[in-house]
């Protein structure tokens, strides 16, 4: 019954996990709770690629490429960040960065769907 949603279910993921991803990204320029990071750095680097992709994601535009590039982001942040820390995702604080990663790559495998801007443009990609 609720398979006919289905199309409708995945633009809303793809947009809520692209705008989240956004934010997550605006906390590194030192927004909403966050703590400013010089762009210079692998944080700055971290948080371009967050805003930048989380917006390409959320609008649909250069959906593969940007998930995919966002998806290798969280799991270099992952390994880089928490893994260190503790051999569980829920030990080391990591399991938002594995999410992130495995909904960005299943974004950049499925394509931009319904809602976007690869969508309008010809450019469809998986339904």
């Amino acid at each position: 019954m609720l398979a006919r949603l289905e199309p409708h279910a995945y633009a809303l993921l793809r947009i809520v996990a692209g705008l989240l991803f956004i934010f997550h990204g605006l906390q590194k320029f030192g927004m909403y709770g966050g703590q400013a990071v010089e762009l210079s750095t692998r944080f700055g680097a971290a948080a371009t690629i967050e805003v930048v992709g989380g917006a390409l994601i959320m609008i649909g535009l250069f959906t593969g490429p940007a998930a995919l590039i966002c998806s290798g982001e969280m799991a270099a942040a992952y390994f880089l960040a928490h893994a260190p820390q503790g051999f569980l995702p829920i030990q080391n604080r990591g399991e938002l960065a594995v999410l992130y990663c495995f909904v960005f790559l299943y974004v950049a495998a499925r394509g931009s769907g319904m809602w976007s801007v690869d969508w309008a443009m010809g450019r469809r990609g998986k339904r």
